[in-house]
């Protein structure tokens, strides 16, 4: 979390809880008008709604403006800048201010604006996203140790070798963890269902009619659990499903497992988020014994998770759990 100018983390993440949580609110509402009406009063859920929003924005102007100074400093520096040769280390926001797409902005505030979305649009894919997926990812091998000790035995080698520090080819080679991070997720997945309205009218494959306007949701949590999908195991925590004979790492067709969307709309930090949770599971497992506090879920636990309405798949409570080093660290 970016701490800057009195704008603390802990600020920011209520904020954006407290939006999130009141935009799935208002999704469920079966009456759309009352929160319409306590829009328009500027009271109770909304009221907080709109200064979440205020702290939003500001956190998000604070990095554009931060950026913006960086891009004009590195031009003065480097006449011949060229985005095509940015360094490795420059991040997607830079790289996009730098860019030369010609978006006709009508004005900087405008610009601005377009930026604060992009950035928003960054935090709201991939940090509750992630986490969520990371805390259903130790639930889970919590109540299947044999799973976990799976994992340790691939990565130990090689995190034993370079003492915890491994690059990214080396997390292509921890097939285990990739299998059991995709297992979690098909179970558990960080965004349970998606929506999307319809701008015209259109016929599915399936010879169903939807009209403009009519809202299409499909739910990748259900789609985790169907026998005629994914066989009768479906509801077991199996790593090894996503593996070949040789124990390398097997995907499965996205329309199967919609976890990142499919087709145009799949999703761009895909990657990018597997990287990090492997990053992040491989460090702590190695050094680490991680216990959650209710046993895990244990397969007789798995049929009644402990999970709460939201945007992202959280878990009610969060998860609890005893850390120990272990021994050989």
């Amino acid at each position: 979390m970016i701490v800057d100018d009195g704008l603390v983390g802990p600020e920011f993440a209520r904020a954006f809880d407290d939006a999130s949580e009141i935009c799935i609110f208002r999704l469920l509402n079966p009456i759309p008008a009352i929160w319409k009406v306590k829009r328009l009063l500027n009271v109770g859920s909304e009221r907080r709604f709109r200064e979440a929003v205020m702290v939003l924005d500001k956190y998000a102007m604070k990095i554009i403006e931060s950026k913006e100074t960086e891009v004009e400093r590195s031009k003065k520096t480097d006449g011949n800048h060229n985005e095509d040769n940015d360094d490795d280390d420059v991040d997607l926001l830079t790289r996009f201010m730098r860019s030369k797409i010609d978006l006709d902005f009508k004005s900087d505030h405008e610009k601005r604006k377009f930026y604060r979305d992009v950035v928003i649009s960054f935090i709201l894919a991939g940090r509750d996203t992630t986490a969520s997926a990371l805390t259903w990812f130790f639930w889970l091998i919590s109540g299947h140790p044999h799973c976990h000790q799976k994992i340790y035995n691939e990565i130990f080698p090689i995190m034993n070798q370079y003492h915890s520090a491994f690059g990214y080819r080396d997390l292509k080679k921890f097939d285990y963890l990739h299998a059991a991070l995709s297992e979690s997720m098909r179970l558990f997945p960080p965004v349970p269902m998606n929506s999307r309205v319809a701008l015209s009218n259109d016929i599915l494959p399936d010879g169903t009619l939807v009209r403009k306007g009519w809202m299409a949701d499909y739910s990748a949590y259900a789609m985790g659990r169907m026998e005629k999908v994914w066989g009768e195991d479906c509801k077991e925590f199996r790593p090894e499903r996503w593996l070949d004979e040789k124990g390398k790492y097997r995907p499965f067709d996205q329309f199967k497992y919609p976890v990142f969307h499919c087709g145009p709309r799949i999703c761009l930090g895909k990657d990018m988020a597997y990287v990090q949770m492997k990053m992040v599971a491989a460090v702590v497992i190695y050094g680490y014994e991680v216990v959650a506090e209710d046993r895990g879920g244990t397969p007789e636990r798995m049929g009644r998770p402990p999970y709460s309405v939201s945007l992202v798949m959280k878990m009610k409570g969060g998860l609890r759990v005893k850390v120990r080093r272990r021994e050989s660290q």
